[in-house]
This record gives C-alpha cells, structure tokens and sequence, in this order.
C-alpha cells in the first residue's frame, strides 16, 4: 500500500538554477524500508537521494539516509546542504535557532544558516596520510599525467573513501580526461589553484572522479575532507571559494572558512520541484 509524501528536489551549491548538483529528497519517509529507499534512488538516477526521518538521537533535529543508485552512504556534503534546506522549507525548526543537527551514517553534523547560505561542519577524517607510491602511479596512468605532475597527494576519506592529489595550477585539472576503467573503484578527487593572470572568482579548482565512470558535479564531502587538507598545511587560507563543476557545464561554488576548531562548508541552494511522490 502506497502513501502520499512530501518531495522536493534542489540544486545544491550554486545560488543559480541548473548549474549545481541535483538532490531529490523525500520528506517523512518513515515506514518506508532499506529496498525501497534504494529502488527509488535508483528510479530517480540522481547521484544522491536522501530521506527525511524523526531522529533516533536526542540531540538531533532529524535524521538522513543518503542512497545513492549503487547503495546507501554513510555521509554526503550535497544532500547534507539540500536535506537541511527541504526541511527547513517544511517548517522544521532546529532545537538550537541558527544551528540544526542532522543525524546520518557518520553521527552528528552540524548545519548553520551564513545569511541565506547554509554551511556544515566538516566531519572529521576516517583516513589521512599520504598514498603509497604504487596508488599514485595508478592514478597517473588513469589521469595521463607525466611523472611529477602530481605535486602532493594525500587520503581524504571522511565516509565516502576519498583519496586525492594536487596538481600545479586549475588549468590543468580542467584538462583532464580519465580512464576510468584504470581507475576501477577509486573515488578520486583532484584540486588546482587558480594562478596567473586569469581572473577567477574561485581560488581552487576541484573535480571528483567516480571509478565506475561517473564524475561528480559538486561534491561537499570531496570539499569537506580536501579543505581539511589544504587548510591543514597551509596551502590554502583560512577562507576560500573551490569552483567544481566546469568540465560538465555546471558551475558550482563551495565556500570553506575556518573558524576555531571547525572547518565550515558552505553553499546556495535552490529549490527546483516540489509535490508529492507515492511511495
């Protein structure tokens, strides 16, 4: 038997439509069980879905699963910007005002409101430390990279399984085009800075590359765990803006600032669809 819910589907980082990453989210999806939440993400092909559910947490305002088609995740930078956003659009209202806690796979997120924007708390790294050699003559072979043109390279895994590697300038990162079948399971992610003469309103460039052939638009967690690395030696300032998305005709924006002893990524979302799915 079928019951009516609340859907909503959102661009996430990016203030303008159609040029961020897509989240479908279905609010109130109690009752719904593990092969039904990941039959619809697969319906709906997005790179995430995620369902809204009372939290089993007492210090959390509400809980998310995140499905991607290939199965569920335990953390997600996109649908956590887009899930708070459906459902503050709903009318809910967080415990602590300015600040909301989502429960998800990883524990407990922080979310707040910077204006219109939301921001959340970086989780922190499962996994960090740099690559073993043979990993980075891999993703060499993968990216057609000469030998040294991966200037750093590091694990960045906070849920996903992010490994990454830095290259000398954004133009270069926009060139690449992969072999994912060298690539097979990684989830590579692979950032530039904007240098020269060039005007850019973003200091890094980043792209995300899937193993089974996909490459992420706009990637919060990628974000999350590459500014934790960045920040973290130094090769990045406290605050900057990372452009994803260019080399699939998107242009998405994450804005990173450290403040204190937290790591804050920040992103526009727009609401796109909204109605009723019967699941």
């Amino acid at each position: 038997m079928s019951t009516t819910r609340r859907f909503s589907q959102l661009d996430v980082f990016t203030a303008r439509p159609l040029l961020g990453n897509p989240l479908a989210v279905v609010h109130d999806a109690s009752g719904l069980d593990d092969a039904q939440m990941a039959a619809f993400a697969r319906w709906t092909h997005l790179s995430e879905t995620t369902f809204l559910l009372p939290p089993t947490d007492p210090a959390a305002d509400y809980r998310v699963r995140i499905f991607t088609p290939g199965g569920e995740l335990p953390f997600a930078g996109h649908p956590t910007l887009g899930s708070c956003h459906a459902w503050l659009a709903a009318g809910g209202e967080p415990r602590t005002p300015g600040t909301v806690v989502q429960q998800c796979g990883v524990g407990l997120v922080r979310v707040r409101r910077e204006g219109a924007r939301l921001a959340f708390a970086a989780p922190p790294l499962r996994r960090s430390g740099p690559l073993d050699a043979a990993l980075v003559q891999r993703i060499e072979r993968a990216l057609s990279l000469a030998p040294g043109e991966v200037v750093d390279h590091q694990w960045v895994d906070n849920g996903p399984g992010w490994c990454a590697v830095r290259l000398a300038s954004a133009a270069r990162v926009l060139q690449l085009a992969p072999d994912y079948g060298a690539m097979r399971e990684l989830k590579l992610g692979v950032v530039g800075a904007h240098t020269g003469a060039t005007v850019h309103d973003a200091q890094f460039e980043v792209r995300a590359f899937i193993g089974d052939g996909y490459e992420d638009p706009v990637t919060g967690s990628l974000n999350a765990s590459l500014a934790q690395w960045l920040i973290g030696s130094g090769i990045a300032p406290e605050r900057y803006v990372a452009a994803q998305g260019a080399a699939l005709q998107r242009a998405g924006r994450v804005h990173v600032q450290r403040i204190d002893d937290d790591i804050w990524i920040g992103g526009d979302v727009c609401a796109l669809v909204a109605g009723t799915v019967q699941l």
